[in-house]
């Protein structure tokens, strides 16, 4: 079959021809492989700097971690699989599949679910949204942002706040469900003054956060109280693109009722994990089937993933690999 292997550690992913897959248990079925995004994680561990990669020789390696395709009796599936899915065949396990709805474009189908895990995970089962939470999305212009608005949107979210250094794509977010949007040009004073007349508006119940860093310094100096009742906030770190560490001052967790948690594979119960695939992933492809979740792809074929691994996409879109 052919497939996209890296040959050497760090390698760029080439279009040969490999070994086609065996079914080897009971609890693997054969899927013939239609398209597959390419996420950071992907391309962490065809480099060999992800951690679940940097011990032991490497050997010839199919990439990619999820995919979308067809099982034998034609039906639609997203599937996950740490044996390499940007090839023609690949092998999954029922229990981490989940079936496409009728009228989802493979590609939609393909980019959606890793963005749905930084996103949906966080806001059900890290913060609890209920219909009516106020939603502040720090870092919102990339994938995930996008559709942590969207997935707020769906889940019944009263107002949505982001925040985000693009302009253009800020504004754009009014499209997708944002209510207020916040550059994190302005000065720190400009920002802190921003989110605090926000916050004392409607006050803050979740902070789904993307970027860490001096920002969520900010915007915690901006929610510190002053000694009188304070209203309860979850602030929920998912990535950390503007720097993993911060300055916290003990004062704000003692005169502020904020929670700090984060949401990552290591962090969700093996209950949530096994919702993920089983009533998540479900709901929000239907979602997006019935047009309340919108993400963009920039579609390539497999033939020409050694020009696509490391070309620069545009912010916002998914690279998704057609095969």
């Amino acid at each position: 079959m052919k497939a996209a292997v890296v040959f050497e550690k760090g390698g760029i992913p080439q279009y040969t021809d490999f070994p086609e897959p065996e079914i080897s248990s009971k609890n693997e079925v054969m899927v013939t492989v239609k398209a597959a995004s390419i996420k950071n994680l992907d391309k962490a561990r065809a480099g060999g700097k992800h951690y679940s990669t940097e011990k032991g020789a490497h050997q010839p390696t199919i990439v990619g971690t999820d995919a979308v395709g067809y099982l034998e009796d034609g039906s639609k599936v997203y599937f996950f699989s740490k044996k390499g899915t940007v090839a023609e065949k690949a092998i999954a396990n029922p229990q981490m599949m989940v079936p496409i709805p009728e009228g989802l474009d493979f590609s939609v189908a393909a980019a959606l679910p890793n963005a749905v895990m930084g996103s949906a995970m966080a806001l059900k089962f890290k913060a609890g949204i209920q219909p009516g939470s106020v939603v502040l999305v720090n870092g919102a212009t990339g994938i995930t942002g996008k559709i942590a608005v969207q997935i707020a949107k769906v889940y019944g979210a009263g107002k949505i706040i982001v925040t985000g250094r693009n302009e253009e794509s800020l504004q754009n977010l009014r499209k997708l469900g944002a209510d207020e949007v916040i550059s994190l040009q302005l000065s720190d004073e400009d920002f802190k003054r921003k989110i605090k007349e926000l916050h004392n508006e409607a006050p803050v119940d979740i902070i789904i956060d993307y970027i860490w860093g001096h920002s969520v310094e900010l915007i915690l100096s901006a929610f510190k109280g002053d000694g009188t009742f304070s209203h309860k906030t979850k602030l929920i770190t998912v990535g950390g693109m503007s720097g993993d560490i911060i300055q916290l001052s003990s004062q704000i967790l003692r005169a502020t009722d904020i929670q700090i948690s984060g949401s990552g594979l290591g962090s969700w119960t093996e209950e949530e994990s096994a919702l993920l695939f089983s009533e998540i992933i479900p709901e929000m492809f239907q979602a997006a089937a019935d047009g309340k979740i919108k993400i963009e792809t920039e579609n390539v074929d497999i033939e020409n993933i050694e020009a696509a691994w490391n070309a620069e996409i545009q912010t916002g879109k998914r690279l998704v690999v057609r095969i």
